[in-house]
């Protein structure tokens, strides 16, 4: 990906309106794009913290007019319409909606951005390529394995691009490290990888029910996934504590570090899954996702171990979540923030390697509410990459299939941990060799009247 240039031109393209950027300091990508005449036409399913975070990720570094917002939160829906206008060139307020179905049926959008909670992204993503437009979704796509698995049917059948928001891919003190420690051998043989998160993440609060306020569509919300008595807003990071809508720290934390360790010794499906764990500690709460994990993704001679804890400190200070490549000449150790690589014995020499930040250069992102600065760079590389590979007609840095291997493998040691048993899957054939109650299990039920995507039927 090192010094692109390329021209996007889209369909309807005005004479005399163009903008260019050049990006090439964002990091050793070395992008520089010309974008020429009328913006990109976008829209953003889950308006959010992260959903409206990547969506202004987007408006930084892309001609787009931003046409339309969906979210079952009519309060939350309106207050991203207004800083939707204030960030656009336009100004204009992009069209509200609370239906994900509407929106899409307009058929009006070059890009759909999906930053709902983890239970929506299947029906969404899949909806969005089958109106024409390109997608990017947040991880992990999916809740089920079979979810993952009709989306990846649905970009091919469709012919759009699906990037997935596994930034890490795109993060440039992480790509230096992947070319110049990795890809140069200083490693050697890797045989041994550890992954970690030891951040307190995990809600476990006991809020009692209450009336649904008349602004938020509970129904809608909750959508496919089991409707839980209401206790208070769920998408202000409650939602994430129960494993109705996810899958829990595994789904959300493992999936980043695997993903980014499979890209960087480049890894597909693991060979067999193993895991353990339940609630050890923080029981006084409702939550019902894992407080303590751990899962081993097994490869040829190579295992990769992962370990949650929602309590406690963190084994190393300086990286409470990140992951480890033991090498026979070295170590590298890499996070969001930072990389390390210590070589054994007397020859060679230690590297190290911080995040990059963008303050100067965008310097709206210093005043952004809840803004992760260490990713933003991260993520308009990403966003970038989509666009790119929207040009070229070809598979972005975080494919749809990528995403779902991660995803899928990260679900399956959730599923692993429940049933006391490893998981051995064939993505031939889609199932688990020699478990069928493990292979019934690949697929969540769905609460009426939505319906299970089938990867053979999208």
């Amino acid at each position: 990906m090192e010094n692109i240039s390329f021209n996007i031109n889209r369909r309807r393209f005005l004479q005399n309106a163009a903008a260019t950027l050049a990006l090439s300091s964002l990091g050793p990508m070395g992008l520089d794009i010309v974008f020429k005449d009328t913006p990109f036409r976008v829209g953003l399913i889950g308006c959010g913290w992260y959903g409206k975070s990547d969506l202004f990720r987007l408006i930084q570094v892309a001609p787009v007019e931003v046409v339309s917002l969906c979210d079952p939160d009519q309060n939350m829906l309106n207050g991203a319409a207004e800083l939707v206008s204030k960030r656009q060139k336009s100004g204009k307020k992009p069209r509200t909606y609370t239906d994900y179905r509407k929106m899409l049926a307009e058929k009006d959008l070059d890009l759909v951005l999906i930053g709902s909670p983890d239970h929506w992204h299947a029906l969404q993503m899949i909806e969005a390529v089958k109106a024409g437009a390109h997608v990017y979704v947040q991880k992990p796509i999916s809740v089920d394995v079979m979810e993952g698995e009709a989306m990846v049917a649905a970009a091919r059948k469709y012919n759009k691009v699906v990037q997935v928001g596994t930034q890490r891919k795109s993060t440039p003190h992480l790509i230096d490290v992947k070319k110049n420690i990795v890809d140069a051998g200083l490693l050697g043989k890797i045989s041994h990888v550890e992954m970690c998160c030891y951040f307190h993440m995990r809600a476990n609060g006991n809020p009692p029910v209450e009336a649904v306020p008349d602004y938020f569509d509970y129904e809608m919300w909750t959508g496919p996934a089991p409707l839980r008595p209401y206790d208070g807003i769920p998408h202000l990071r409650w939602w994430r504590t129960f494993m109705e809508y996810g899958n829990g720290i595994m789904g959300d934390m493992c999936v980043h570090m695997l993903d980014t360790v499979r890209w960087m010794l480049d890894l597909g499906w693991p060979n067999k899954i193993t895991s353990t764990g339940g609630i050890y500690v923080q029981k006084e709460g409702k939550s019902n996702i894992s407080d303590t994990q751990s899962a081993i993704f097994e490869y040829n001679e190579l295992n990769c171990v992962w370990q949650h804890r929602s309590w406690g400190t963190p084994d190393d200070p300086e990286y409470p979540w990140a992951f480890k490549l033991f090498g026979e000449k070295g170590t590298l150790t890499g996070s969001t923030m930072q990389a390390d690589f210590v070589p054994y014995g007397e020859e060679g020499k230690k590297i190290h390697k911080d995040v990059v930040y963008e303050k100067e250069k965008y310097p709206e992102d210093v005043t952004e509410e809840r803004i992760e600065l260490n990713a933003a760079p991260a993520t308009r590389l990403h966003m970038l990459d989509f666009l790119g590979a929207i040009e070229k007609n070809k598979r972005p840095v975080a494919d749809i299939q990528e995403g779902h291997i991660s995803s899928a493998s990260c679900i399956m040691a959730n599923l692993s941990m429940e049933l006391g048993r490893s998981i051995v899957y064939d993505p031939e054939n889609r199932k688990v060799v020699g478990d069928k109650e493990a292979t019934q299990r690949l697929a969540r039920e769905y609460r009426g009247p939505w319906q299970h995507p089938d990867p053979k039927k999208v």
